[in-house]
């Protein structure tokens, strides 16, 4: 049975209800209210956290192709093609090594003397707070070429004959060659950082090390 577009609306008034017409919404009675709606989706940006950039400068991008251990006395220094950047000095304990990075290039590395037991190389992050090419040690009447002093008490990396059974006051002993190329780059403030046995490879950051 057809019913016709006014039925449909009395049919609603009498009802108090809503009667759909054509598409479009009838309502029966205006004093009623609304039929209760699903609230409106609000769209929320989802938040994903920025990864911290990482300092390239400080990023290991070359480590010195050297074959084998380095015996005392030797070093090597290579900075050919190596861009302009902060400079960074690791000392490894266990391995007797130092390396210089610059721009996270390894441009140069030697085996050192160390302290003793009594008298051992401190664990830390230093910077250079002095240098002085022709240092003379007040506490033990010896040159101490091309000083870099890292602590209060005098610890330094300096120039040394590096032998095989000799040892340092605590300071860093490097060939003497090697110590004035190195103290003709480096400025008060660059860090020095001495570790045990840490290991750091390709890829690897060299910033807080």
């Amino acid at each position: 049975m057809a019913i016709g577009i006014k039925a449909w609306a009395g049919l609603a008034a009498a009802i108090g209800g809503i009667a759909l017409v054509g598409g479009a919404l009838v309502m029966g009675d205006q004093h009623a209210k609304p039929a209760l709606m699903a609230p409106k989706p609000v769209a929320v940006a989802s938040i994903t956290p920025k990864p911290k950039p990482t300092d390239t400068a400080f990023t290991i991008k070359r480590i010195l192709p050297i074959n084998g251990p380095i015996k005392y006395g030797a070093w090597h220094w290579d900075e050919a093609g190596v861009p302009p950047g902060p400079l960074v000095i690791t000392v490894d304990l266990d391995a007797r090594v130092l390396s210089v990075f610059r721009a996270g290039y390894e441009i140069a590395t030697t085996a050192v003397l160390l302290g003793t037991q009594e008298k051992p190389t401190p664990l830390g992050v230093f910077p250079i707070t002095m240098k002085d090419a022709d240092h003379v040690s007040s506490t033990y009447d010896a040159p101490m070429p091309y000083t870099m002093r890292l602590t209060e008490d005098g610890v330094s990396v300096h120039g040394t004959k590096v032998e095989n059974g000799y040892a340092s006051h605590g300071c860093i002993g490097v060939p003497t060659p090697f110590a004035q190329k190195l103290f003709a780059i480096t400025k008060l403030g660059d860090k020095v950082t001495i570790t045990r046995g840490k290991m750091v490879g390709l890829g690897d950051s060299l910033a807080g090390t």
